[in-house]
């Protein structure tokens, strides 16, 4: 009898898109645990939470390239993370027809979602700049 069991979705035999994208879960995964530690910590410990209105996050959290490019990267790395996850999850569950349909509004709303995020966290002026 094992001590453990596999659990997870196995890696792919090919190559490709599939394997990148296997991979990808794998260190997408722990890159965001380490993103989402880091952004927890300094929004809860580190920096007071009754002091964190909106004006606050465009005075002084994102008047830094720095902080703008860790949200982004932590946005990039949920809306991959997640649409690739929901992408297995179609071509597993989903046949026919129907699959080309979800799929398609699936990348339509990754993309849509996407840009919004991005549109905000690097356009948004800050007040009195």
């Amino acid at each position: 009898m094992a001590l453990y069991s596999r659990s997870g979705r196995p890696r792919p035999q090919g190559g490709g898109f599939e394997l990148a994208s296997w991979y990808f879960m794998r260190l997408s995964g722990v890159a965001l645990f380490v993103l989402a530690l880091v952004h927890f910590s300094l929004q809860h410990f580190i920096t007071d939470p009754k002091d964190q209105t909106a004006s606050w996050i465009f005075t002084q959290r994102w008047n830094q390239l720095f902080w703008r490019g860790f949200d982004w990267l932590l946005l990039v790395f949920v809306m991959l993370h997640a649409f690739l996850g929901i992408r297995t999850v179609t071509m597993d569950y989903v046949k026919g027809g129907k699959r080309t349909l979800v799929l398609s509004v699936l990348y339509l709303v990754g993309i849509l979602i996407f840009a919004m995020g991005t549109i905000v966290v690097f356009t948004v002026k800050m007040p009195g700049a």
